[in-house]
Formats: C-alpha cells, sequence, structure tokens
C-alpha cells in the first residue's frame, strides 16, 4: 500500500491523539482530512455528512478548494458521492469524470483529478456521510488502501454520532445521525407510546477501536472465533438438534459461516489495518448489515441475517458480553425494538414498564401482534433496519395510528403527542362512563360483549370493560410465560384466580394452542415447513393426551362448585371433538370417584377456524354446546395466506364478500340448532368489524380490553335492523362488484356512527 507516513495503523494512533485534543470539531476535522491525505499519498481528501434534510454537505477537505466546505451541497443521487452514499458500498475508479455519475461542481476544483475512492462512513448499518480521496494520475487504489480508508471511515463514524458536528450547520441542516427522524411502518396495534429505547438484542457497545497491540489482538480475535465454532459444534451435538429439522439447518448455516475462510480473512484483514478485534467485527458486520437493508433478494437477506447474527455473537464473546441484560430490568416507559420476535419473548418482558414495540419483521396478524393487543400496547412492524434506527436510551414516539415513529421528537412534536395520549386519556373516561350501560342497539338488540384474555394482568379488564365474561381465556400464555411446564398445582391456582376474578360471569377457556410460531421453549421443537397448518393445538393436545388430560384435570377441579366452560382450538373434524369431549368424561369419572366437587354446570365447545368445519356444522352442532369462531386462523386458511408474511397478509379484506358469507352460514346454521355462537377474533375489536358481525346476525362478540368501548359506543348508536337491510343483499351479489368495507362505512356515514 502506497504510505508516506507508516501506513494504517500509525494513521489511526495518530487519528486518535487528534481525537483527544481540545479543539474545535472544525479543526479536529480538518486535521484528520490532512493525516488522511498525507498517510495515503492522496493530493485530495474530503468528508461529506449526511443531513438531516437527505443530503450531503463538504465539511473538510484537503486539496479542493477550501471556500467550498460548507457550501458544496449534493442530493443523496447526485456524483459520485451521491453514488457512495445511495449505493452504501465503496467506489474505486481511475476515471472519475467518465464516470456517468460524476457530477461538476465548479467551487471545488475538483476537475483536475482523476482517480476517486470513496467509502460510505457507516454506523449500524445507516449512512452518515462519505470520506473521499482523489489524485491527479489515473490509477486505481488497491484492496489495502481501500480497507484502510473503510477503517478510517469508523473513527468518523463515531464522531458523527457523538453530535460533535452539529454545533457547525444551522437549524434544518444538521448532521442527521443524531437528530430527529421519522420512520413509518405497518399498525399491529393501535395506540400512542412515547417512552426511551430498549433493544431487544442490546447493541455491544465498544468503547476502544484502535489496537494497541496487533499481535494481542490477533490472538483474541482467533480465540473468540475458536470458541464460537466449538460453541457451535457443541450446540450441533446436542439431542434435541441432532435429529435434524429447521433448527439445525440453522445451525449448520451459523457452522458454515463461522468456518468460511472468507469471512475469517475479512476479520483478520480489519485487524491489520490497526483496530481491536471487536471494532474489526464491528466493521465487517456494519458492512453486511449495509448489504442487507438494500438486498431484495429473500434468500440472499436471510443468509446476511444469519451472518449478522454470527457476528454478534462474535463480538458478545469479544467484550464478555455473552449474555443480554436482564429483561426484568426495564426503565420506565420502555419502546422495545427487535428485528423479530416471537410472542413468548415478548412476555418475558417485564409489562408494566412496556409502553411499545418496534418490530423490523411482523404483521398485523402474527401472534407477537396479538399478544401486543393483548397486552395494550402500541405497535409498529415491517420497519426497515429497526434496530439501526435509533440507540438505547433515545426518546421515541411510536403512533400506532397512522404507523408513524418519531425518534429524538423535536419539543413540539413531543408537546403534540403528549396532548394527544391526554385527549385519548379523556376518550377512554368517556367510554367507562358507557361501562354499566346495557349493550344494546338503538332498535333493541341486546348484543354480548366478552372479553378476550390470557394473563392475570388481564383480569381487572373484567370490572373495567363491565364485560359479561371472557369469552376466549388463551390457557397457552401461561405456559410460554415459564421456563418449566407449568405443574398441575399451578394451572389449577390460575384457573381458579380466573374464575374468582369473573365473579359468576361465564369464562370459555381455550385449551392449549401452542405449536406453530407459539412453541415453548423447554419442549422439543417440531420443525415443520407449514407449521400453521401442522402438528399443533388439539392435534398436538389428542398425541399427547397426558399434557391435555392433565389441563382439563386442572380446569375442571377449578370449576368445582361453579359452571365452566371449556372449548378446544383448532377442530377440522368432527371426530376430532368427540376424542377430545372423551377426555373431559374421564376425568369427570376420575375426579367424581376421588371424591372432588365438580361443576356445576360444564359447557363444552370448539373453534369454528379451519374451513373443513364449514361443511359438517349440521353434525357437529349436535354434539356441541357452543361455538365460536376464531376469524384469524379462519381467513388465513381461506385465502391460503400466511397471516405473519408481510408479502400476502395484506392482500385480502377481512371485509370481503367470500368471508362474510362463511360467517353468515356459520351464525344461520347455529341460530337454526338452537347453540350459541360468538366470534373471538381481532375483527370483533374494531367497530367496523364489529358493525359488520352485528349485521350478518351475530349478538355475542369477544374482544381486546381496548377495543370494548370504541365497539359499545358504536353500538349504542346502531340500528341493526337497518344494517343488516344494507349489508345482506352485498352478499348476494357477485364478488368484486362492491366494496363492502366502503359500503359499511357510508352507512356508518350516514348514522353517525364513530369507527
Amino acid at each position: 500500500m502506497r504510505s508516506a507516513s507508516g501506513g494504517p495503523r500509525v494513521l489511526l494512533r495518530r487519528l486518535r491523539e487528534v481525537m483527544a485534543e481540545q479543539v474545535s470539531a472544525q479543526e479536529r476535522l480538518d486535521k484528520i482530512v490532512v493525516l488522511i491525505a498525507a498517510n495515503m499519498v492522496a493530493e485530495v481528501c474530503s468528508v461529506y455528512v449526511l443531513r438531516v434534510d437527505n443530503t450531503l454537505e463538504l465539511y473538510a477537505t484537503e486539496g479542493l478548494n477550501r471556500d467550498a466546505v460548507h457550501r458544496t451541497v449534493l442530493n443523496t443521487h447526485e456524483g459520485l458521492v451521491g453514488l457512495v452514499a445511495s449505493e452504501a458500498t465503496p467506489l474505486n475508479i481511475s476515471d472519475a469524470q467518465s464516470h456517468p455519475a460524476f457530477a461538476f461542481r465548479p467551487e471545488t476544483g475538483e476537475e483536475i483529478y482523476n482517480s476517486f475512492l470513496g467509502v460510505p462512513i457507516l454506523r449500524a448499518g445507516n449512512t452518515l456521510g462519505v470520506l473521499v480521496v482523489q489524485n491527479r494520475a489515473r490509477r486505481t487504489y488497491v484492496e489495502e488502501e481501500v480497507e484502510a480508508l473503510q477503517t478510517t471511515a469508523m473513527v468518523l463514524a463515531e464522531m458523527i454520532a457523538s453530535g460533535e458536528l452539529t454545533a457547525l450547520a444551522p437549524p434544518g441542516a444538521e448532521p442527521a445521525v443524531r437528530h430527529s427522524l421519522r420512520k413509518v411502518g405497518a399498525i399491529l396495534s393501535e395506540g400512542i407510546a412515547l417512552g426511551h429505547v430498549v433493544l431487544h438484542e442490546p447493541r455491544v457497545v465498544i468503547t476502544n477501536y484502535i489496537a494497541e497491540d496487533l499481535p494481542k489482538e490477533i490472538k483474541r480475535l482467533d480465540a473468540a472465533l475458536t470458541k464460537l465454532r466449538a460453541d457451535l459444534d457443541r450446540m450441533l451435538e446436542r439431542g434435541d438438534v441432532a435429529d435434524g429439522g429447521e433448527h439445525r439447518d440453522v445451525l449448520e448455516a451459523y457452522r458454515m459461516f463461522a468456518n468460511d475462510h472468507g469471512w475469517s480473512h475479512k476479520l483478520h484483514e480489519a485487524v491489520a489495518t490497526g483496530l481491536t478485534a471487536e471494532a474489526a467485527v464491528e466493521r465487517v458486520q456494519s458492512d453486511t448489515r449495509a448489504r442487507m437493508l438494500r438486498s431484495t433478494d429473500p434468500y440472499l437477506r436471510d443468509r446476511l441475517h444469519d451472518l449478522e447474527d454470527l457476528g454478534y455473537r462474535l463480538m458478545r464473546q469479544l467484550v464478555g458480553q455473552d449474555h443480554a441484560p436482564s429483561r426484568e430490568q426495564l426503565p420506565d416507559n420502555a419502546i422495545l425494538i427487535a428485528r423479530a420476535m416471537g410472542p413468548a419473548a415478548l412476555l418475558d418482558y417485564d409489562r408494566k414498564r412496556l409502553r411499545g414495540l418496534i418490530l423490523e419483521e411482523g404483521t398485523a396478524n402474527s401472534h407477537v401482534a396479538i399478544v401486543a393487543r393483548a397486552l395494550g400496547i402500541a405497535a409498529l412492524g415491517e420497519v426497515p433496519n429497526a434496530p439501526g434506527i435509533a440507540d438505547p436510551g433515545d426518546p421515541i414516539i411510536i403512533d400506532g395510528t397512522s404507523g408513524s415513529i418519531y425518534v429524538r421528537p423535536s419539543t413540539e412534536i413531543e408537546s403534540a403527542y403528549a396532548e394527544r395520549v391526554r385527549f385519548r386519556a379523556r376518550r377512554r373516561a368517556q367510554y367507562s362512563a358507557l361501562r354499566d350501560l346495557p349493550t344494546v342497539t338503538r332498535d333493541g338488540q341486546p348484543v354480548e360483549l366478552l372479553l378476550n384474555a390470557g394473563l392475570t394482568i388481564d383480569l381487572p379488564h373484567i370490572e373495567d370493560t363491565g364485560c359479561a365474561g371472557i369469552g376466549l381465556f388463551r390457557t397457552e400464555l401461561q405456559f410460554m410465560v415459564g421456563q418449566s411446564l407449568p405443574r398441575g398445582s399451578e394451572q389449577l391456582a390460575l384457573y381458579r384466580t380466573v374464575l374468582d376474578a369473573a365473579d359468576g360471569k361465564p369464562v370459555t377457556f381455550r385449551t392449549l394452542d401452542i405449536g406453530g410460531d407459539k412453541a415453548l421453549p423447554y419442549m422439543e421443537t417440531v420443525v415443520e415447513e407449514n407449521p400453521a397448518l401442522g402438528w399443533r393445538a388439539i392435534r398436538l393436545g389428542l398425541d399427547r393426551p397426558g399434557l391435555l388430560r392433565g389441563q382439563v384435570r386442572a380446569l375442571l377441579r377449578a370449576g368445582g362448585g361453579r359452571a365452566l366452560r371449556i372449548m378446544f382450538p383448532m377442530i377440522s373434524e368432527v371426530a376430532e371433538f368427540d376424542e377430545a369431549k372423551l377426555i373431559v368424561e374421564r376425568e369427570l369419572t376420575y375426579l367424581r370417584q376421588h371424591g372432588h366437587a365438580l361443576p356445576e354446570r360444564i359447557d363444552v365447545g370448539t373453534m369454528v377456524e379451519v374451513p373443513a368445519l364449514l361443511y359438517q356444522l349440521d353434525e357437529l352442532l349436535k354434539r356441541v354446546d357452543f361455538v365460536s369462531v376464531g376469524s384469524n386462523d379462519l381467513f388465513q386458511f381461506l385465502y391460503a395466506v400466511d397471516r405473519g408474511n408481510a408479502k400476502v397478509s395484506e392482500r385480502f379484506d377481512t371485509l370481503s364478500a367470500p368471508i362474510l358469507r362463511a360467517l353468515r352460514d356459520i351464525i344461520r346454521k347455529a341460530n337454526a340448532a338452537r347453540r350459541s355462537a360468538s366470534l373471538c377474533g381481532e375483527m370483533a375489536s374494531t367497530p367496523i368489524g364489529a358493525l359488520a358481525l352485528i349485521a350478518l346476525g351475530y349478538r355475542s362478540l369477544s374482544l381486546s380490553a381496548t377495543g370494548h368501548g370504541p365497539v359499545k359506543a358504536m353500538i349504542l348508536d346502531l340500528d341493526a335492523r337497518k344494517a343488516e337491510a344494507m349489508l345482506l343483499p352485498l352478499l348476494d351479489a357477485p364478488a368484486g362488484s362492491v366494496s363492502i368495507r366502503d359500503a359499511l362505512k357510508d352507512f356508518a356515514a350516514s348514522e353517525g356512527l364513530s369507527l
């Protein structure tokens, strides 16, 4: 590598000295570009910083016209510098002016320079600016020079991220890194949350970037790589992994990357430029993350995610941070940010302090979104590079009504949202005033509003909402939050607590619905290509009858002396219900023989969520005491759409004719058979969904606590017969000929209903 002063290691040492000097930010930056130019034998070295208005401003230069500093501003797609910023990859060319992206800026005087090397200044995958060197002679910079410039850019990234340069800019043109920014995501759970950032997988904090002893850093890196590979080997030899499956495939991919000579070579090259071992991993990680953000190939993105996860493991080893901080130690008003998360992981957190959730992946119908709604926290998904948009502790606002995220919001925005929170609180107070009013439509139709619940923290909502009871108690949540299988005594205690809290109001307990994305951490994971269609819910319970029997016994004992309702999920044929009900009868016999108090009344029913059951309703309704429509799964199965897949989950409308026709058939057959029927899916939790259901004939809805106020307010103003007269003819029209959603909105507007 060409160098006038000892190569990159000497440069890094001198940069560290400059960073420690008590000088102004501009003086420090001016000294840095002089050092880089001298070290790389470059006639020009320039630093461009990304501003909040998404432009690139020349902040310092050695070799170009100094008067152009803070005057030259480029769009992020303008010129060679803009190309480096937008692509987040180095650009190395010998004839800059012949490149189609070259933009002539006469104030800089750069037209006499031919060779151009530009590298993005990256942090957490985000571009903060561009570092450039240029020469008159036409030459292509060698790989070692590119590596050296990328390494130097890391130091500049930390300087920019520190906020040191903010004082150099007028309002509206500050560096983008620490300024307010707005992002947009898909709404998973409505609500507004003001709080501070907590990363689900905390970013590794590197305090020392520049190596003091290079051989020592090489040894540290090699030792960490050896330990990482050994850990993966041990994980692959574990009994629950050795038999194969997708989880083994993931670990095999990790092991392949961990042993990849190319990855190891890049890490060693980064150390050789003068970085500490952990800083070298971060350098390679930042490049990986930038590539991942710009990749449209799903397979490549998955592999880059694997490589990123592996890099985090390696960095945690190097800094001695093998484990994330305790999830119980949250700050007040925590806003959790993660790339992806399952419902069990979310339930690990202290729910009293958790206010919001932001995910890079995740859809409105995924189970983690359902749990977020049950917890009453605002949540957004499909936020690109979510873990990289903010640092831990940053103030942040989630608007779960518009899908907006405000990172480090201005005082004006924070004040505006604080007022919105106060307004929503006043609105909730207005809904609370309706709590004790009978839920009856304007034309005298009573509607039963029940509560969806699953945790003891949900139980105060029985009183808060004035609901008629619990229409769906998700028993699997107790299994998901624990570190081991709940004992029978623990299940019994929970079910008694729930029935006590209901104080005579009906409670419908749904038996375990585990499997799919609701895996239990202490049970062997069965990996399937289509888990939503696989071994889950009642299928797992009937194949593992000991698990189901234990739960049914606990439910029956908890219901001793009072009414009890048990509901089975994922029933796909009548024979499955018969087999499950037989378990209830056997457990009743057992308890009777052992002198236990029995429930005064037992109603046994089933979820209607598998389309095959639609064609067995006549037979089923002769056997069950009640049915409850699980609209979330029924809709995804009817449309063959994975509700957890963002690419397809929004391709169908839950208020379309095919879905509403199926719901109409269910309620008509249930009424004809004199069996009670309710709907406990997310559809019932929105006023427009409840409007459609009441128009179809449903008079029992089970919904989230947050949905009770808005839905009840709508019902009290609704003329159910007029809604029925409006909706039913639309279902007989050719599918797709009219938007039923728009028709419902128009009807609501004409009737003065708030949706």
